[in-house]
């Protein structure tokens, strides 16, 4: 068995470990490498606080239409905490009993905390893109232009941070336009006087902007990038939040072109380790640093 297996809902309704445990729900999420990450900071954790030892996470592949049920048996079986991937993050919004004010305008969760009321629902997304820009790009989102592609659960958390950050001005690229549209209306409410529009034909960011891919395209191999960079002013610096494969079309081009450029594995990592300060009250920065090592070496074994 593989040290880190897939359990799905039936595994989880005959769930009888004693100890603490933590859980990430996706579907797929046979490539999360979610368990190593967080499994290797608690065991870096337990040297210093022996309560930690018998702390473990696990991955769960949960289809949509068993979201509920899922979070209920979670909740019931006294999970410590959940993260939510692709594509559950929107969904449990509307699941869980409590949202964190700082969670509420993205309307969308990625971290759940166990409480006797039901499930206390966060989002660290916005934190891990930050600090993860600001770490291998040396970038700040406040007072920079964006460019923000795509209009789904991770592009909302994403916008919502750009916003709080007070960042020069956001544009937004989306091959769906209604939902574009929808997300715009949004976060007209949220911009503040911040300059917030569509990228058109003829509407174009400024030189030195700031792009952010959360969209899905580049997670198949030979899949095209989602927006062409030759055809833009040029960027400042170019952050795919997809980490596996390493080298999207997208970050690919961004190399030939010159541009700064990194993969999303620091952003899991600092989403990660925001997510284990909620549930444990370990400082994320201080977890960080081994939740990256531990998702590089994750990687590097699946290639």
């Amino acid at each position: 068995m593989s040290p880190d297996p897939v359990y799905s809902l039936s595994d989880l309704e005959s769930w009888s470990r004693p100890g603490p445990s933590l859980a990430v729900l996706g579907h797929p999420i046979r490539h999360s490498v979610s368990p190593p990450m967080h499994n290797a900071a608690l065991a870096a954790e337990a040297a210093l606080d022996p309560g930690l030892a018998d702390w473990r996470y696990f991955r769960f592949d949960i289809p949509p239409a068993d979201l509920p049920r899922a979070l209920a048996e979670l909740h019931s079986r006294l999970f410590r905490g959940v993260n939510l991937t692709v594509p559950h993050k929107v969904m449990a919004f509307d699941l869980v009993a409590e949202t964190d004010p700082d969670a509420r305008p993205c309307g969308a969760v990625n971290t759940l905390l166990w409480t006797p009321a039901g499930w206390h629902g966060f989002n660290t997304d916005g934190y891990g893109l930050a600090t993860a820009i600001r770490e291998t790009l040396g970038c700040e989102l406040t007072g920079a232009p964006i460019l923000l592609l795509g209009a789904g659960g991770a592009a909302r958390g994403a916008a919502v941070e750009c916003l709080a950050r007070r960042c020069q001005s956001l544009w937004i690229a989306n091959r769906t336009h209604d939902r574009l549209g929808r997300l715009l209306d949004l976060l007209r409410p949220l911009a503040g006087g911040i300059p917030l529009q569509a990228l058109g034909d003829s509407a174009r960011p400024p030189a030195g902007t700031i792009i952010i891919n959360a969209t899905s395209a580049g997670l198949c191999a030979g899949e095209p990038a989602p927006i062409d960079l030759s055809l833009l002013p040029r960027p400042a610096a170019v952050f795919d939040m997809i980490y596996n494969p390493t080298q999207t079309a997208l970050l690919a081009q961004a190399g030939r072109l010159g541009v700064p450029a990194a993969n999303g594995l620091s952003m899991l990592a600092h989403q990660g380790a925001k997510s284990l300060e909620i549930w444990t009250g370990i400082p994320a920065r201080r977890s960080a640093p081994a939740m990256l090592a531990a998702a590089r070496a994750a990687l590097e074994q699946q290639t």
